[in-house]
C-alpha cells in the first residue's frame, strides 16, 4: 500500500457546534478536523499523524462566511474558502493585505477549497494568509466544554505546528478589527514559482496620519519556526516620517531582528539578504495605494 494513503479512521459528521465539540471532548486527542483538506495528506504523510477519526464540518452551515461588519470588523467562519476572501468587495478594499494574500495563495483550485482557518491552524511560517492577519491583528475564537474562548493572534502560534487550540475545542470564526481612514496595509510573497510555498512573505499594517507612521504591525514568515512580528523594527518607524533614509534602517534593522535557516526553499543568507528589501517594498506598497 502507498504511503502516501490515509490510514483507516471514523468519520464524525457533526450537525451544530455543541455537537462537534462534544465529539472532540469524549475522544480528545485522537480526532482531526476536516473543513478544505487540502493539506491534510500532506500533514499526515510528513508528520505521521494517524487520527483514529476524522470530524467533518460539512453539516455547519453557519460557518461558512466572510461578513464585514460596519464598527467591527471583518468576520471569517471556519469553513470559508480562501476564495471567498477575493469574492469579497469588503476585503479588497478595507483588508488589502488579506486579499493580496489570497490572491496569491497556491493555485484556483486549492484557493476554491482550502480554508483561511485551515491556513491559521496549519501553524506553519509559510502561511500566507496567516501571515497577512498577523500584521492586520485580531483573534481566534475558539468553542469548548467551557463555552467560547478568544485568543489573540499574537498568542495563537506556539510552535511549528502547534497552536493555543486545545484537542477538545474547536476553532469557529476569525475575526480582524475595523480599520481606520488612516489604516494602510500590504502582503508580498516570495516564492520559486507561484504555485510554491513562500520562501519568504511580508505583511504590513500602519496607521499613517500626513506621511508620519502612529502605530504599525510588521509580519514576516519563513524566518524562524513560526511567523514572527519584528518588534524592534516597529519601534523605529512608530512616530516618524516615511523616508528612503528611514527605509533603508529598517531594512537593516529587519535583517538582525529575523532567525532564518536553510532548507530545501532557500538559504539563510538569502532569507537574510532579501528580507530588507522586501520590507521596504511591502510598505512602499502599502503607503503608495493612497
Amino acid at each position: 500500500m502507498s504511503s502516501r494513503v490515509l490510514p483507516q479512521f471514523d468519520l464524525l459528521t457533526p450537525q451544530s457546534i455543541p455537537e462537534a465539540v462534544a465529539m472532540l471532548a469524549q475522544h480528545q486527542g485522537q480526532v482531526s478536523v476536516l473543513a478544505g483538506g487540502t493539506d491534510m495528506l500532506v500533514w499526515n504523510y510528513i508528520r505521521k499523524v494517524k487520527p483514529a477519526y476524522l470530524l467533518r464540518l460539512s453539516g455547519l452551515d453557519d460557518l461558512d462566511n466572510v461578513n464585514y461588519i460596519p464598527g467591527e470588523g471583518l468576520r471569517i467562519g471556519a469553513k470559508a474558502k480562501v476564495v471567498q476572501l477575493l469574492d469579497n468587495p469588503d476585503v479588497a478594499e478595507k483588508f488589502p493585505a488579506l486579499f493580496q494574500a489570497a490572491e496569491t495563495f497556491a493555485t484556483p483550485q486549492i484557493r476554491n477549497m482550502a480554508t483561511v482557518m485551515g491556513n491559521v491552524l496549519r501553524g506553519s511560517p509559510a502561511g500566507d494568509c496567516s501571515c497577512a492577519i498577523l500584521a492586520l491583528g485580531g483573534q481566534v475564537v475558539l468553542q469548548g466544554p467551557e463555552g467560547e474562548r478568544l485568543v489573540d493572534i499574537d498568542d495563537f502560534w506556539v510552535a511549528y505546528g502547534v497552536t493555543e487550540r486545545k484537542d477538545d475545542e474547536l476553532a469557529v470564526e476569525l475575526r480582524i478589527p475595523e480599520p481606520t481612514s488612516t489604516t494602510r496595509s500590504a502582503f508580498i510573497r516570495m516564492t520559486r514559482v507561484h504555485e510554491d510555498l513562500a520562501k519568504l512573505n511580508v505583511a504590513v499594517c500602519l496607521e499613517i496620519n500626513q506621511n508620519t507612521c502612529q502605530q504599525v504591525r510588521i509580519s514576516m514568515g519563513c524566518v524562524g519556526p513560526i511567523l514572527v512580528r519584528l518588534k524592534q523594527t516597529e519601534k523605529m518607524l512608530v512616530g516618524k516620517q516615511i523616508s528612503d533614509g528611514l527605509l533603508q534602517q529598517l531594512a537593516a534593522s529587519a535583517q538582525e531582528e529575523i532567525a532564518p535557516i536553510d532548507d530545501q526553499r532557500s538559504t539563510e543568507e538569502y532569507r537574510r539578504q532579501v528580507a530588507g528589501v522586501i520590507l521596504k517594498r511591502v510598505i512602499e506598497k502599502a503607503i503608495g495605494a493612497h
